[in-house]
Order: structure tokens, then C-alpha cells, then sequence
């Protein structure tokens, strides 16, 4: 479904990603792993196209310098330059960290605004899956965003992305400061949309214990690089993987 080769990330003189490749299959979830700052939003942007929106606005404004080289193929297709928009036509969708919400809006208000892309039809039984897939937030449907907990919060970003009905499902960090009993929720949900809607997930975590058990491979990026690839199973019995990434 995805082949990412020999991607290079620029931003001036820095680099992001180094020569980064690798491929993913329909219906796999795949975990990025990393440290802050080891290029994993990075390559999410690169992904969604984010990276391409920056870039131009970077050129308008005669900014920062955001260079790229290397492919991104797409189901046999070349998205490398391709803008967000095209991409998410394309069914790749993004839920970034501390993805934004509209706060003054309530829940149900939230999930319609991003449904714009989609008929009527189409998206009311989207959203009764994600409903089936997040209950509490059926129950929360009438509670203004800004005062959902950041669990909550989380839970409609990525019902937000969900509502698109995407192919590749990127999940920057999705489980970044929540309470172990939301991380527990949200990797069930993760779990549940490859089962039940056989999305094809990339997500990316610093904090490695509560996914590698569900990952098909993960990928271990440190600075823009990446260092070893394995099943989830392999990292979760790696010494050197749980004294880095475990908190332990």
C-alpha cells in the first residue's frame, strides 16, 4: 500500500530524516518508534503532505528552507509533492498530536465539520461506527469540545479523521500525556478499526509499552534514522528496545 524510499528531510541545514525507507501493507499497523525529536512528526507530515503545505508557505515568506528528496508511493502512485488535500482525497488521513478541535463547537458539531469531504449518507453511518467504536463520545454528542478531558479530546480527533473514511490512518502520538486508563481505551479503539473497518494504521509513539502488542512491525527511528525493524513481539522481549523506550 505504502512504499516510503530513501526519504530526506531538510529544514535548513538540519536534517530530519535521513534516507528513511520503508513499506507498508494494507490492513498492517505499523509503530514508529522514538524519542521527542526523533523525526517521527516529520515523517507524519511527510506522509499526510503537511510537510509540502510548510514548504510553500516557508517559500512565500522567504523563511525557513524545508528541503526534500526521496519517494512516497501510494498504491503505485507518486505522492511526494502531492498536496494534503489531494492526499486525503487519496484516503490518507492524519490525527496529529494535540490534533486541533473546535472547542466552542460540541462533539457531534466537530465530527460534521470535518465530515465536509463526504455525502450526508456516507457520513451518518460513519459516525454511528465511530460511536460504536468511542461510546463516550455518543454520550459526550452535545458537550462543547473544550471541556472534554484530553482523553475525550483524543478520542474526537481521531473520530474526526475517521469520519473521511481513510485507507492509511496516521496517529501522531495518540496516546501523549493521557491517564494509563485512556491509553488502555485508545489502543483497544486501534485495535477495533483494523478488525472491524480493516483501515491500515501507521502510529507513532515515544512511550513504546502500551502498543508494541498490537503492532504488526515497528520501525525504531532515532535521529532521522532508522535503526532496527522488527515485530512488535521481537521489541517488546529486545532488552536494549524496553530499557529506551519502556520508562523502566
Amino acid at each position: 500500500m505504502l512504499q516510503v524510499k530513501n526519504l530526506m528531510v531538510f529544514f535548513e541545514n538540519a536534517l530530519a530524516l535521513n534516507e528513511l525507507t520503508l513499506t507498508v501493507e494494507k490492513g498492517e499497523i505499523i509503530g514508529l518508534i522514538g524519542s521527542n525529536s526523533a523525526g517521527k512528526t516529520t515523517f507524519m507530515n511527510s506522509i499526510s503532505g503537511l510537510i509540502i503545505e510548510k514548504q510553500l508557505r516557508e517559500n512565500r515568506r522567504r523563511g525557513e528552507r524545508i528541503t526534500i528528496y526521496g519517494e512516497i508511493i501510494f498504491q503505485d502512485t507518486d505522492i511526494t509533492l502531492m498536496k494534503p488535500a489531494k492526499r486525503v482525497k487519496m484516503g490518507i488521513v492524519l490525527a496529529r498530536e494535540r490534533h486541533p478541535i473546535f472547542p466552542e463547537s460540541d462533539v457531534l458539531e466537530n465530527l460534521k465539520i470535518a465530515s465536509y469531504l463526504k455525502k450526508r449518507k456516507e457520513w451518518k453511518k460513519t459516525l454511528a461506527d465511530i460511536y460504536n467504536i468511542f461510546p463516550v463520545l455518543y454520550d459526550l454528542r452535545n458537550r462543547k469540545a473544550g471541556f472534554l478531558s484530553g482523553g475525550e479530546q483524543q478520542m474526537l480527533a481521531i473520530g474526526m479523521a475517521l469520519i473521511v473514511q481513510p485507507d492509511l490512518l496516521l496517529l501522531d502520538e495518540p496516546l501523549l500525556g493521557l491517564s494509563p486508563h485512556f491509553q488502555s481505551v485508545l489502543v483497544e479503539a486501534i485495535v477495533n478499526l483494523r478488525k472491524e473497518f480493516g483501515i491500515t494504521i501507521i502510529l507513532s509513539e515515544q512511550f513504546a509499552r502500551p502498543v508494541l502488542p498490537i503492532i504488526d512491525r515497528g520501525y525504531i527511528i532515532e535521529n532521522g534514522m532508522l535503526t532496527l525493524t522488527d515485530t512488535g513481539e521481537a521489541l517488546m522481549n529486545n532488552p536494549e528496545i524496553k530499557t529506551a523506550y519502556f520508562g523502566i
